[in-house]
């Protein structure tokens, strides 16, 4: 009975860890996720469409590629050929945490997946470096009010977008890229982290004015993971066993 007592306790005391940290996700990604709905509105969606598709896609970068392309006469290969490239850098992270939540029952794993997100990862990651166990409650108080806020916002973006003047002149989209490079700078003590960002950024901008959006993404994303596994162990830092 103690023994259960004390696993419910630490089970919540893991999952609130989780929650304060996702918030500052949250404030960060609450202008995107109004815009998104305002914009979805402006592109002929209904509010409950706006809604449907944050509840059910989850994905911000590939919502603002969707409905700018929906409705433009685009083939649907094609629109369904550009989520994916903005979304490619899904498959290295599913592929990447998978090793975290190996030990998850599958019903978990499936969820931890559909909320897997840019800061979800990194986060997650290093925790998992630290030495400590990605547990279920953890992710889940880590990710869960990013969701649920991310579909609220986008609900009320789309109820009043058009009460919302130019995000731009407000000056509030610097929150997520700030954020972003915060994490990114969290891994700057891994081996190849200033290799792999330099080639990162350079393949993505090169991309973003020759092939344009959304390609640079995945083509960045790709760049760097292929200067990780050419240069030689050694120039990582990680010594070859006989």
């Amino acid at each position: 009975m103690a023994t259960d007592v004390i696993s419910e306790s630490g089970t919540r005391s893991d999952f609130w860890q989780g929650v304060r940290l996702s918030m500052p996700v949250v404030v960060a990604s609450a202008p995107f996720a109004v815009l998104f709905g305002a914009l979805a509105v402006d592109n002929g969606f209904s509010v409950l469409e706006a809604f449907l598709m944050s509840a059910l896609i989850y994905g911000g970068a590939s919502q603002m590629v969707g409905i700018q392309l929906f409705g433009q006469h685009v083939a649907p290969w094609l629109i369904v050929l550009s989520i994916f490239a903005v979304n490619f850098r899904h498959v290295l992270y599913s592929a990447g945490i998978g090793r975290r939540i190996a030990h998850w029952p599958v019903i978990q794993q499936a969820l931890g997946y559909f909320i897997l997100t840019d800061p979800q990862f990194a986060v997650a990651e290093a925790r998992a470096a630290s030495g400590q166990t990605v547990g279920f409650a953890w992710y889940l108080g880590l990710g869960l009010p990013v969701y649920v806020f991310w579909v609220i916002e986008s609900a009320l973006g789309a109820v009043f977008g058009k009460l919302i003047p130019d995000t731009h002149a407000l000056g509030i989209d610097f929150l997520l890229p700030i954020y972003f490079l915060g994490l990114v700078m969290g891994f700057r003590k891994r081996p190849l982290w200033l290799p792999v960002v330099v080639a990162s950024a350079c393949a993505s901008i090169v991309a973003y004015k020759t092939v344009g959006s959304p390609w640079h993404v995945s083509i960045g994303a790709i760049a760097g993971v292929l200067l990780a596994v050419i240069l030689p162990p050694h120039h990582s830092g990680v010594e070859t066993r006989p």
